[in-house]
């Protein structure tokens, strides 16, 4: 299938039953055993990008870009830090949802600007650019363009998380162990650390802090870039 058929089917899933099943995942109610790994797993991804991002003592009044927002779990914590946050996703639902999120526990002022766009729509200047557990459910000829797009809105830093195209989690996906679940319906693609390092290395980017998340169902690297 086309990258353009790989959109719909992430934009279809994740306004129908994709969405009920993240929602649960994301949030802190009752899941399985399998869900509940995965909460974890994304909840450390988030941890670790809001830790490099403190760290740095200069949240307040940082503009900030949420590529692929979810349900809100960073831009929601990056607002009530005092970052000026504009979040996107692909899904009318998952941002309806971070809105509803936002709304409980940030005053209106705090609120991050939400938009229904894909990747490829986002538009603007930020000082950092942040796109996690996105470029998994696309191909690396794509996740090449969007990387470059996504590199084009940030002044001075980006930071992504991608599935690592390692011979063991290569292993596990072909055996049906990643993003376990009856649920599932939409395909996953791990990306080479090295392609991925080369893509930003190319646009002026040079790779400063990395992390990585690994339970027994959720695995991410996680890479902190900024102007060469």
């Amino acid at each position: 299938m086309t990258a353009a058929d790989d959109k719909t089917i992430v934009r279809e899933y994740f306004n129908a039953t994709g969405f009920d099943r993240w929602r649960r995942i994301y949030g802190d109610g009752e899941v399985n055993k399998v869900q509940l790994d995965i909460r974890t797993g994304h909840q450390q991804t988030v941890d670790t990008v809001l830790d490099w991002l403190r760290a740095d003592h200069n949240l307040a009044g940082l503009t900030i870009c949420d590529a692929g927002c979810g349900v809100g779990s960073l831009s929601i914590p990056l607002a009530q830090a005092g970052a000026i946050v504009f979040a996107s996703d692909i899904s009318e639902k998952m941002v309806g949802e971070a809105k509803t999120r936002a709304e409980a526990v940030l005053t209106q002022s705090q609120r991050p600007t939400f938009a229904v766009q894909d990747l490829e729509a986002l538009t603007g200047r930020y000082h950092t650019v942040i796109c996690l557990d996105v470029l998994i459910h696309y191909p690396q000829d794509k996740a090449a363009e969007m990387i470059q797009h996504l590199s084009s809105l940030a002044e001075s830093r980006l930071i992504l998380s991608f599935a690592p195209k390692t011979v063991f989690y290569s292993v596990l996906k072909k055996i049906g162990d990643f993003f376990p679940g009856s649920s599932k319906a939409t395909r996953a693609y791990l990306h080479s650390e090295a392609e991925v390092v080369k893509i930003l290395e190319s646009l002026g980017w040079t790779v400063q802090r990395n992390g990585m998340t690994k339970t027994r169902f959720y695995f991410s690297r996680i890479l902190e870039a900024t102007r060469s």
